[in-house]
């Protein structure tokens, strides 16, 4: 469909109160399909693409702008409130949506969430250096790279790479031939992360006691991009919230443990 002015791909299923799934950077809709059917049973829900590499060079990565952009979305589908789960950068731009924007959010989950401490691995922050981020995006827009990239993020984002499903890399690889995914990506990574490490993480933790809806935070144990004390911290700070974390799995708990993962949040959701 089109929101914001270009066109949006989403998944969706199941009917009843709406959920909305944030992907991670450098990911997709598809990463929630692993727990889309045990969520959808009495819920409507929908998972957007977040980055939309049609909009060019010049497009605003801010986790404002993006934020604004899940909202036009909810606003394309007719619906006005809903609860809003991300994971990563999908966790920062519903954290953003639920400050800025509190009437449109009922309840929030923040998944291995950026944005909740200055910490992230030096795989991702030194691609923010000149050069470097700009040769790799380079080699992986060319079938040998994207295979490179796909078999090579699954160290990174997995407690177990060998778990990451074949699917998966298969979605990987098609994102790295996509035209313009991955300077998107690039530019969306430099806009939330330099070489010191993520860029808001304080203004946001100052904020967090401001939430008065509940909130989920869910954390793999074995995460290497941010560490658990990341999500320690971020729900003693909170007046309603709640913690998970979930052992043997790494920043993409929804895809390496998706049973438990669905168990969690489901309960959350149910409470």
């Amino acid at each position: 469909m089109e929101a914001d002015g270009s066109p949006v791909r989403y998944l969706t299923a199941g009917e009843g109160p709406p959920l909305v799934l944030l992907h991670a950077l450098g990911e997709s809709a598809f990463d929630w399909r692993w727990v889309m059917p045990a969520l959808a049973r009495g819920r409507s829900v929908y998972a957007p693409d977040l980055l939309r590499p049609e909009s060019g060079d010049g497009a605003d990565y801010s986790s404002s702008s993006l934020a604004g952009f899940a909202a036009k979305f909810l606003d394309a589908l007719g619906i006005e409130r809903a609860t809003v789960v991300g994971n990563s950068l999908g966790g920062l731009v519903a954290l953003r949506l639920a400050l800025s924007d509190p009437s449109r959010v009922d309840a929030l989950g923040l998944v291995d969430s950026a944005g909740l401490g200055r910490e992230i691995n030096p795989a991702l922050s030194s691609a923010t250096l000149p050069g470097y981020g700009d040769a790799a995006v380079y080699w992986a827009k060319t079938p040998m790279g994207a295979v490179q990239r796909a078999w090579g993020k699954a160290p990174l984002l997995f407690a177990l790479p060998a778990s990451a499903p074949p699917e998966w890399l298969a979605e990987q690889y098609r994102l790295g031939l996509t035209p313009g995914f991955m300077q998107a990506t690039l530019a969306a990574l430099r806009r939330h992360v330099n070489p010191a490490g993520q860029r808001e993480s304080e203004l946001l933790l100052d904020e967090l006691p401001r939430l008065k809806i509940p909130t989920l935070v869910v954390w793999g144990a074995q995460d290497k991009v941010m560490p658990t004390r990341h999500a320690r911290d971020a729900a003693s700070r909170l007046r309603n919230g709640s913690l998970a974390i979930i052992a043997g799995c790494g920043h993409l708990p929804h895809v390496e443990c998706p049973d438990r993962f669905a168990e969690v949040l489901n309960g959350f959701l149910n409470g």
